[in-house]
């Protein structure tokens, strides 16, 4: 639609975040345990809020933020806790931290529980905690407890207030029905047609020519060093090699060759398969009738038309194959017919079979001459992964012994090589041209979670290769100097200082628009370079197909105003103000819609049940008076973007 529309979303976490808390998981908002712990008011630094008589712990947000983070950057691998902050995660993980531990207190005020065995069995259910038998694995629950930084009775504790909030809000959620009445003024909004324009006044046009001063700049980066954050970088030290770059004789001998002739020696066995063509018919008398008319020279296939039956040919199959998908009698009466022969009317699971013999298949039996070939290669592959998993074991056990990497790589004569300083989604920092080694990208995620000096060895390439690595070096996400981006900073401050003249500018012109001027005059008035307007003339089920969830923020205000009105929005970074004004708007008949007035009615019906929710919590909260420790929760906020 515009081009500056698609400015805003280069930020790094736009719209989509607010999405993705929508799937976090209750991991992500854990509550600590706090068995014998004593009420003693907000003031405390250690707590960021009260809910009735329960003290949240400032350890709690700290946790939930970085586990929400952690979730988030399953989509946004780059993305840094001071961005996350700054795009409003933060608050929406203290947000839904406070609403947790409101319904725990009110259900536990109204005498609801969630026992040790309830709490027990839902943990059974999670198939994060299983192990390789599907069954719970104690090791697999602390593992990934301890993954996400959290203990037993903090998970419990979450899970238990889960438990009570469904006893609390199912019923008062469950499946509400949206009045048809109401469906419809929604579908009508979907129907709609608005006529306007938006225009852009960015804040480049008013950026000052000259750039500041040394303490101008010094004091304007200090406020905004956010801005310039670098997300975490780590480089690597790997070693990458295949099954050829390990010494392994896979060689079978002809013992063992002749060992597992003699152990399968079924396989080798003269075998024979038949194609069949049949039909089913329900009695003895009828299919013995039929078969009779079959060998008397007619055609199976016209027989079966003519009795309104359905003819059909089953693949080659052996006399066990057959006896299990049709019955053991038919088989053996299969086994018996000639070539071109009809098969002696035998019961099946489904009624009696007529059937002709197509064709018959004998493959003889192999000698240990004739089948060392296909023995050896069986062998020799068996053997060679045995061996390989020996090998790998040995390495693997040297690694935990503490051996170092290169000493590892010396001794199986491997090469160690070095990556360049590599960022989440495993691009090279600061070199785009730089390609990493493919095998790497499946162990990034281990990578970017490991301590230095810490070597690990990891299956890549679908077991085909293998990599030892280790973090040789950690750059925690900072913002650097002020010397490395200076010229980055320098075109910030001038935006900056734009972006308030911008307002000024943006101000004078919806006046003037809202006086009666039209919008292209009020802009040209102010005699300024690079300001952009677009006429809108769109129905919002096309905005909404062709935009989804990345909605531009000056479209979203365009389809929220009153006709007639012209409002300013302010962009993202500094880009400058938005200016929109709605002229008309319309919209079509509901008479021949009844399909989008259902759809409408089954889609707000999910809403409603999540509005249903809110409004309960809010309740609860109102019920039970939450106060915020506010120093205390920017305390940790702070802490979170390494302000102090």
């Amino acid at each position: 639609m515009f081009s500056f529309f698609r400015r805003f979303f280069q930020s790094k976490i736009g719209l989509p975040i607010f999405l993705a808390f929508l799937a976090l998981m209750a991991l992500a908002f854990v509550a600590a345990d706090l068995t014998g712990s004593s009420f003693g008011g907000v003031g405390n630094s250690d707590r960021i809020a009260v809910v009735g008589d329960e003290a949240i712990p400032a350890s709690d947000l700290t946790v939930s933020a970085t586990t929400a983070l952690d979730q988030v950057r399953q989509q946004n691998p780059t993305l840094t806790m001071p961005e996350f902050v700054a795009e409003g995660g933060f608050d929406e993980v203290l947000k839904q931290l406070i609403d947790r531990f409101a319904v725990g207190e009110y259900g536990k005020d109204y005498g609801l529980r969630a026992g040790d065995n309830l709490v027990n069995s839902e943990i059974l259910k999670i198939s994060a905690f299983q192990g390789l038998t599907g069954q719970f694995d104690q090791q697999a629950y602390l593992g990934a407890l301890r993954q996400r930084g959290l203990t037993d009775a903090m998970f419990r504790r979450d899970l238990e207030a889960g438990l009570i909030e469904q006893q609390l809000l199912r019923s008062a959620v469950a499946a509400p029905q949206l009045p048809e009445k109401i469906a419809r003024q929604y579908a009508a909004l979907v129907l709609e047609k608005r006529k306007g324009e938006i225009a852009l006044i960015p804040s480049q046009s008013f950026a000052p020519a000259g750039n500041p001063s040394d303490s101008q700049l010094t004091a304007w980066y200090g406020e905004n060093r956010a801005q310039f954050i670098r997300p975490e970088r780590r480089t690597l030290r790997f070693a990458v090699f295949g099954p050829e770059a390990l010494d392994v004789n896979a060689t079978p001998t002809p013992v063992e060759i002749a060992a597992r002739f003699k152990r399968d020696a079924a396989i080798y066995q003269a075998t024979e398969r038949r194609v069949v063509t049949s039909f089913v018919v329900p009695t003895e008398d009828a299919a013995k009738a039929l078969a009779a008319r079959i060998r008397g020279g007619a055609s199976l296939e016209a027989v079966a038309r003519e009795a309104n039956f359905t003819a059909s040919q089953a693949e080659a199959r052996d006399r066990e194959a057959m006896a299990s998908a049709t019955s053991f009698a038919f088989a053996q009466n299969a086994f018996k017919a000639a070539q071109g022969g009809i098969v002696d009317p035998a019961q099946g699971t489904l009624g009696w079979y007529v059937a002709r013999i197509d064709s018959v298949e004998r493959v003889p039996a192999r000698t240990l001459a004739q089948a060392t070939p296909d023995i050896t290669a069986q062998l020799t592959t068996e053997k060679r992964a045995v061996a390989i998993a020996d090998l790998t074991s040995e390495i693997e056990a040297e690694i935990d012994g503490g051996t170092a990497l290169a000493d590892v790589a010396k001794a199986y004569d491997l090469t160690v090589e070095t990556t360049p300083a590599l960022l989440a989604d495993g691009r090279a920092f600061g070199q785009p041209q730089v390609q990493i080694v493919p095998q790497l990208a499946e162990i990034l995620p281990t990578a970017f979670q490991m301590e230095e000096s810490e070597p690990q060895l990891a299956e890549v390439a679908g077991g085909e290769e293998f990599v030892i690595f280790e973090v040789a070096r950690v750059e925690e996400a900072t913002a650097p100097p002020l010397g490395e981006v200076r010229d980055a900073a320098i075109a910030g401050w001038k935006r900056a200082q734009g972006a308030v003249l911008a307002k000024q500018a943006a101000d004078r012109i919806l006046a003037k628009v809202r006086s009666g001027t039209p919008l292209a005059a009020a802009m040209a008035a102010e005699n300024k370079q690079g300001f952009e307007r677009e006429a809108i003339d769109l129905e919002r089920r096309e905005l909404l197909a062709s935009q989804r969830d990345r909605i531009a923020p000056p479209l979203v205000l365009l389809f929220s105003m009153a006709e007639g009105t012209v409002k300013s929005l302010e962009g993202p970074r500094g880009l400058g103000w938005y200016i929109v004004a709605l002229d008309d708007i319309t919209t079509q008949s509901l008479d021949d819609q009844g399909e989008l007035i259902a759809q409408t009615r089954q889609q707000l019906g999910t809403a409603l049940s999540e509005e249903y929710r809110d409004q309960a919590i809010a309740a609860m909260r109102t019920a039970l008076s939450v106060t915020r420790n506010e120093p205390a929760i920017a305390a940790v906020r702070k802490q979170l973007t390494g302000e102090q």
